[in-house]
């Protein structure tokens, strides 16, 4: 009799023990809505508060010397004049900037994010976010690897609705902000996708899988 070696063994085991999730628009738009509940939120990536603007910031037109006044001009965020220690290059010396911080209202749109898996001893993250996103269809999906062989994924692409706040009408944040202005303005016609894997529960989004 043909002897197999034991790690091929076990690996048809395992295979023949993980249950592919079923491949339906219906359950894609289920993995779609799960995804979206906890990662539909539209951020700045502005999560460490307060934020300074150096006058060189200012002088190059960085982001923030550009994007924290529109804040500021909404009532977002306040500012004041701070100084600070810089390490130039080993010398120490002392500097004014623009201390940006949030206000009651800011406050308001700060979403913080736990982990996924409940038993993650991942620190909570918080960022400043502009609206949020959720599921107007799926239009089509592609499934990769062997339908054979588990685990496969699967690339879903899917247009969305938005839930945005109203001071990201304001003229001066579709400027500074243009990514957001953009993804504002595909709201039910502009394609993302989403890459999933399969489980024994279903298809699970990728990168919620190490959060």
């Amino acid at each position: 009799m043909k002897k197999f070696p034991i790690s091929l063994l076990v690996a048809v085991a395992l295979t023949g023990c993980i249950r592919q999730p079923e491949v339906s628009r219906e359950a894609f738009s289920q993995a779609m809505n799960a995804y979206l509940a906890q990662r539909g939120d539209l951020c700045l990536a502005k999560s460490a508060w307060p934020i300074d603007v150096t006058q060189h910031e200012v002088d190059v037109g960085a982001r923030n010397a550009l994007q924290m006044p529109v804040l500021e001009r909404l009532g977002l965020v306040s500012s004041s004049v701070a100084t600070i220690d810089v390490d130039d290059e080993g010398t120490p010396h002392r500097m004014d900037v623009r201390r940006y911080a949030l206000t009651d209202a800011g406050r308001r749109h700060v979403v913080t994010r736990r982990a996924a898996d409940a038993a993650s001893t991942a620190p909570a993250r918080s960022d400043f976010c502009a609206a949020r996103l959720s599921l107007d269809k799926v239009v089509d999906w592609k499934l990769n690897g062997d339908a054979n062989r588990a685990p496969r994924t699967a690339t879903v692409t899917y247009t969305y609705r938005v839930e945005a706040a109203p001071w990201t009408r304001d003229p001066g944040i579709r400027q500074v902000f243009p990514v957001v202005a953009g993804v504002i303005r595909g709201a039910g016609s502009a394609q993302l996708q989403e890459t999933f894997a399969a489980t024994d529960e279903g298809w699970g989004a990728v990168d919620l899988r190490g959060s």
